[in-house]
């Protein structure tokens, strides 16, 4: 896999990111732009770089195509020579200003046969190095104080390993390449010996049982940089990551198989891996990064008159300031990536579950917070008027319904959720909401009336707009307020947060009247009393539409119009509403011809009137035998 290095002046001045690959051969390649503002591979250490110098892109055989874009003050040069295009081959470099890029293949993990000749293996105990303190305390401490923000400063994961190798290589003098890997279990490898095999004692056989019955363990490099851009860096051990990654600890292994070069001097070693004697595997303890380990390799500091071996006796002492740094950098990057798979958790919750119902899961326990309960509740039903007959007439454009729809929906559940209250289902064309739940809310009725009367001042206002997608539709509205249980609500294979009981059918049964009584907010009592007293005028307006037993129901009930404040939206004064209240008392009582005539002063612009002015011209303006005051009303 390729991989661009920039190496500035200093040897802080530097980063190592792997291109992008070619995508599936029908569209241009993918590529990357180098520069200094955001979005761009930026190179902040060099000024003669511009905000967007030059343009790189993987090609299919590997080599990279290499373009100066007409932003790129300064000149690229390839070989000694400027040149505005050309392609870079692994190995190879080029120059912008101060910085060298070179192209440069990422190592594959070593086979677990190279790795595991010759080998000391040693283990670090965690709490140990934490009662540890550093040998060099203010260059690591100085270090340690700048890690938070240059880690949290990274925009995506990539960027973050990128940063985390920089300060590992920056940190381990000695280090001659570091790696991000991640161990991902194989469970269909069978085990090598039977599970239930006795102990005979032996502890090297045990701990060689440990790293072979990972071997099957597939070992992948997330990150990996060197510090000498001109030269292949070693392989990362797929043993000692495994092996570390199985013992949840820091894990070194010492090369002590040797070799001697013939016209070498006398008393010079060489390791069995090219520019390694040592490497060291920590693993990152976050579930956010499982399987994820720091490796970092590199040389032993022999100095004349130190023989080897007292050098590999020291390493596993000499190394532990490293290996207890690369533990607090492990940790901190398990940390925040924790905390960024937190956070994207929540904001992918935020699609399913209410902002107070988020809320609430960030100060309890979700189990506590989300277990079905009683509650208090209003309940909003809102249904979509139109999309039958706009189905019927987009037959072959059902996509672009869909679109619409979606965005009639999208009005909907926007104003539940302004108003902190929970979507509790979606029924085909009708949304659900309700409000009182998982927090207590006194003002519920309230709540759900300002949402009801939001979203149909909203459908009122695209119905008058032929371009924008929800013209066409209107809707109906019905809240009742009562006692339901909401929380968690499903079967093992489906769970969804929402409510049921009597309250959530009979706002249910108001959204379906909504449609013959020609009243597109319906409301029952307890939520009328409530804006009644609670709801100034100029907010809501509420009626008296009628007393009716719908179908199914052993009692009456009484069903109340939410009206906006006189105006645009609502022509009726408070003189007509009131005009209305008197004939459907008239009504009540059984004084038909009354309430007919009095039906009559009520202006025609009010279409609720025509449902009591049928009923009564019906019966002939009298009232028939046994008359209750109530209105059966047939069920749709």
């Amino acid at each position: 896999m390729p991989d661009l290095i920039a190496q500035g002046p200093r040897m802080s001045d530097r980063w190592r990111r792997t291109l992008p690959a070619g995508g599936d051969g029908d569209g241009p390649a993918p590529s990357v732009c180098i520069g200094r503002v955001e979005g761009t591979w930026q190179v902040e250490w060099d000024d003669r770089i511009s905000r967007e110098h030059a343009r790189v892109t993987l090609q299919s055989d590997g080599r990279v195509l290499v373009q100066r874009l007409p932003s790129g003050r300064n000149p690229i040069f390839h070989f000694g020579q400027r040149s505005d295009r050309f392609v870079l081959a692994a190995g190879e470099h080029f120059v912008i200003g101060r910085t060298t890029f070179t192209l440069a293949n990422r190592p594959a993990v070593s086979s677990d046969s190279d790795d595991a000749v010759g080998v000391t293996e040693h283990a670090y105990d965690r709490a140990m190095l934490r009662r540890q303190g550093f040998r060099d305390a203010p260059r690591r401490i100085d270090v340690l104080g700048r890690l938070p923000d240059l880690i949290a400063g990274s925009s995506n994961d990539n960027e973050l390993l990128v940063r985390v190798a920089g300060v590992l290589l920056q940190a381990t003098p000695d280090a001659s390449a570091v790696a991000i890997l991640q161990v991902v279990q194989n469970k269909t490898a069978p085990p090598t010996t039977p599970p239930n095999a006795p102990d005979d004692g032996d502890e090297s056989k045990s701990d060689q049982d440990d790293v072979s019955s990972t071997a099957g363990d597939e070992v992948r490099v997330l990150h990996y940089d060197t510090r000498l851009a001109d030269r292949p860096g070693p392989s990362p051990s797929a043993r000692l990551a495994r092996r570390a990654v199985r013992a949840g600890e820091s894990v070194l292994h010492l090369w002590s198989g040797r070799s001697r070069k013939d016209d070498a001097p006398a008393g010079t070693a060489y390791t069995a891996s090219e520019d390694v004697d040592w490497a060291f595997c920590v693993p990152i303890p976050s579930d956010a990064c499982r399987g994820w380990a720091l490796y970092v390799t590199g040389q032993l500091g022999v100095h004349g008159g130190v023989r080897l071996e007292q050098s590999l006796q020291a390493a596993p002492t000499d190394l532990q300031d490293d290996v207890k740094f690369t533990e607090l950098v492990a940790t901190t990057l398990g940390n925040l990536r924790q905390v960024r798979s937190l956070q994207r958790r929540q904001a992918g919750l935020r699609r399913f579950f209410a902002p107070v119902v988020m809320d609430a899961l960030a100060t309890r326990d979700a189990d506590e917070v989300l277990e079905p309960r009683e509650a208090d509740v209003s309940v909003l039903f809102c249904d979509l008027r139109g999309f039958s007959r706009r189905s019927e007439q987009a037959s072959d454009q059902l996509l672009d319904l869909l679109t619409r729809v979606s965005e009639a929906l999208g009005v909907m559940t926007r104003h539940i959720l302004d108003r902190d209250g929970v979507v509790g289902d979606f029924h085909g064309d009708a949304a659900m909401g309700f409000w009182g739940w998982p927090l207590d809310q006194a003002d519920a009725p309230g709540r759900a009336c300002r949402a009801a009367l939001a979203i149909n001042d909203e459908f009122l206002t695209a119905a008058t707009g032929a371009n924008r997608p929800m013209s066409g539709f209107r809707c109906g509205i019905g809240i009742a307020t009562g006692r339901a249980v909401a929380g968690r609500i499903g079967t093992i294979d489906q769970v969804k947060v929402t409510a049921f009981g009597p309250v959530v059918n009979l706002a249910s049964r108001l959204e379906g009247m909504t449609r013959p009584l020609a009243a597109e907010i319906l409301i029952d009592e307890p939520t009328a009393t409530f804006v009644r007293h609670s709801v100034p005028p100029t907010v809501a307006r509420v009626r008296r539409l009628l007393r009716v037993r719908p179908a199914g129901f052993q009692s009456a009930i009484d069903v109340c119009q939410l009206l906006p404040p006189a105006g645009p939206q609502s022509p009726l004064s408070d003189e007509d509403l009131g005009q209305y209240e008197a004939a459907l008392d008239a009504l009540i009582l059984g004084r038909w011809d009354e309430a007919f005539a009095a039906l009559h002063e009520v202006p025609t612009a009010d279409r609720a009137k025509d449902f009591l002015t049928a009923t009564i011209a019906r019966h002939g303006r009298v009232a028939p035998p046994g008359w209750d005051g109530v209105i059966d009303l047939p069920k749709n």
